[in-house]
């Protein structure tokens, strides 16, 4: 684990999602953390489309492996704005880049999204090297 990278600027969740809020825009991603244990990742697909409404809790694409699949899920309600097409094409920037290239949706929230059920860089170091 001492070569992953858990940016300060994000939230995490328990799933291994980073959540990134910019204003009233919100961009969900895997964490270092989670393509490091996936592996490598030889297929990305996405469960919803620009224009889709969302809520907390709903799957928003699905990831996976040579090891498994795992369900991305979104941590604010709003509208999808833009999912980022390049994933599908080449899964593989999930492994190599998940903070900027590898990210997976922004949502556009209508009102102040509640994150208090996300965790900051040191706490989720912390929850994963419990795991």
């Amino acid at each position: 684990m001492a070569d992953l990278k858990f940016p300060e600027n994000l939230k995490y969740a328990k799933s291994d999602e980073w959540v990134k809020v910019e204003g009233d825009v919100v961009t969900i991603g895997i964490s270092d953390f989670a393509q490091d244990q996936l592996n490598d990742i030889v297929y990305t697909e996405f469960i919803v489309s620009p224009n889709a409404e969302v809520a907390v809790g709903d799957a928003i694409a699905s990831v996976e492996s040579v090891k498994a699949a795992s369900d991305i899920y979104s941590h604010v309600a709003g509208t999808v704005l833009e999912i980022n097409n390049a994933v599908e094409g080449s899964p593989e920037t999930l492994n190599s880049d998940p903070y900027e290239g590898g990210w997976l949706v922004k949502i556009k929230v209508s009102a102040e999204p509640d994150l208090s059920g996300l965790m900051d860089s040191a706490a989720y170091q912390t929850y994963n090297k419990s795991r």
